[in-house]
């Protein structure tokens, strides 16, 4: 096989095989022959090793805190060992070509095509005067959105947009990983503007507009929503036990504690018997209870927000003592088969 051919197939294999949310970005391109060009990687990955190359001809590898440099490429190229960063300096007209990354910690592969230009195509008037109606660098890249208190469920857009910049691509990110369409993730306006069909609980974010041409790029800053939601899965615990499988002695103190799923939290009533009282919040205190006190106890969740509510209500039983739990459960045991007949007689 010939090298050109090589190259060619290592070149499919590294773009079949890249990871997709990683790319490489160069400080220019087309660059200029005797500048310095720097390849960056976006988003940034922590690499503890790997090799540039060019075609199917390695640049340099690197691992840790130590480069090699090949005998090619000697004097003029380094790599950021943190960042994974190329740096090459003096261009010539050689070094137009695909610059692959690659890692294996963790797995990595990544290229770019570079165009280097002569010193008097790339900075003649003629070419200055083209590419600066053509490649305007991108300039404050924002992100906005018309709903940033959304309703869980509801359609929610994030538009992204540049004070400057000659026809922007745009990535979009949650968090470090890349947002890609899906049945509740859409596109439009060449990929500017990103819609989430049905907002959940769990699409706040951060998310981060990424913008580049081929000569420069930006990021946002990070958003987030408030996703208005709930409140739902109420539950109430007693002494942080579950009220249906414990009882408690006379005497004793009970912290009765409620909670609820709500953005924003949820204000929490409580009843007693089917009566409100006098308390608000997350906890009921009942000191010193005696046995009048064993009943139906409830906590109402309501958010002011959503105009939504929900509850939950549990019986609390309350003996005399130990003792008096103990005989009537000896007491109950034999009768309740007899009991159940008769129930099912009826």
């Amino acid at each position: 096989m010939e090298r050109g051919q090589v190259a060619v197939l290592l070149l499919l294999l590294l773009s079949i095989q890249g990871l997709s949310a990683v790319r490489v970005l160069p400080s220019s391109n087309p660059a200029a022959a005797g500048d310095t060009l720097t390849l960056s990687l976006w988003p940034a990955a922590d690499l503890k090793g790997g090799s540039w190359a060019i075609g199917d001809s390695l640049i340099l590898t690197w691992l840790g805190d130590q480069q090699a440099v090949f005998p090619n490429h000697s004097g003029r190229v380094a790599v950021n060992v943190r960042t994974a960063a190329l740096t090459l300096s003096s261009l010539t007209l050689e070094d137009s070509g695909v610059y692959a990354v690659h890692s294996s910690d963790p797995p990595l592969r990544a290229n770019a095509s570079i165009t280097v230009l002569g010193e008097t195509l790339y900075r003649g008037s003629s070419y200055r005067t083209t590419n600066a109606s053509i490649q305007k660098p991108v300039l404050n890249v924002t992100l906005g959105t018309k709903q940033s208190r959304p309703l869980e469920s509801s359609p929610v857009a994030l538009t992204c947009s540049v004070s400057s910049g000659s026809s922007p691509s745009f990535l979009w990110f949650n968090g470090s990983s890349e947002v890609t369409a899906h049945h509740r993730v859409a596109f439009s306006d060449g990929n500017s503007t990103l819609t989430i069909l049905n907002v959940s609980r769990y699409d706040g974010g951060p998310f981060r507009c990424f913008a580049f041409n081929p000569v420069s790029n930006g990021t946002s800053k990070p958003f987030v929503f408030t996703v208005i939601y709930g409140p739902d899965n109420v539950t109430l615990t007693v002494n942080d036990q579950h009220a249906a499988a414990a009882s408690f002695v006379s005497g004793s103190n009970l912290t009765v504690r409620c909670s609820a799923q709500s953005g924003p939290p949820a204000l929490l009533h409580w009843a007693f018997e089917g009566h409100f009282l006098n308390t608000t919040g997350p906890s009921l205190e009942l000191v010193h209870v005696n046995q009048e006190q064993s009943g139906p106890y409830s906590c109402l969740a309501f958010n002011n927000e959503t105009n939504r509510s929900n509850n939950i209500t549990e019986y609390i039983l309350i003996t005399k003592s130990q003792a008096t739990l103990l005989k009537l459960h000896v007491w109950l045991f034999p009768v309740m088969p007899w009991f159940g007949c008769l129930l099912s007689n009826v």
